[in-house]
């Protein structure tokens, strides 16, 4: 396991590192365009960040359409460092983030070929499968318990 460290904060203050996490994973890895990733949504956002010592490993955004549902965003791992919890961390960072926020239910569109590491968090599969940049995706959903 790796020591990584997951920090809270804004767009502002984590854009330069988040961005490369998200084009190494989307962009580069699964081929989503630049401008589908970078969707103007982020300053909306609380950022998490995930670091080993200071280079940039995870990340992930939490956004509430709904006051009472945070909407998960843009959870991405640099591939070294999948299977040494930082995804775990960053979920429980988020989770820990909304109820401080009054959230009592967590919603995300899971790639499929994750959907089982977000069952094990906790979240249940309430769609059918469905594209989005042309990646196979599924609705998930969790409450949260205050």
């Amino acid at each position: 396991m790796s020591d990584f460290d997951v920090d809270v904060g804004t767009w502002e203050a984590f854009a330069d590192a988040a961005t490369a996490v998200r084009k190494a994973v989307f962009v580069e890895e699964q081929g989503v365009s630049e401008a589908e990733e970078l969707d103007g949504n982020d300053s909306d956002a609380v950022q998490f960040l995930a670091r080993d010592g200071e280079y940039p490993v995870g990340t992930a955004r939490l956004r509430f359409p709904d006051p009472s549902v945070g909407k998960v965003e843009r959870v991405a791992v640099r591939e070294p460092y999948r299977g040494d919890g930082v995804g775990t961390a960053l979920m429980r960072a988020v989770e820990d983030a909304a109820r401080d926020d009054g959230a009592t239910a967590l919603k995300l569109h899971a790639q499929t070929h994750v959907e089982p590491f977000y069952e094990q968090l906790g979240y249940e599969t309430v769609s059918d499968e469905f594209e989005e940049a042309g990646i196979p995706h599924v609705k998930m959903r969790k409450r949260l318990n205050g």
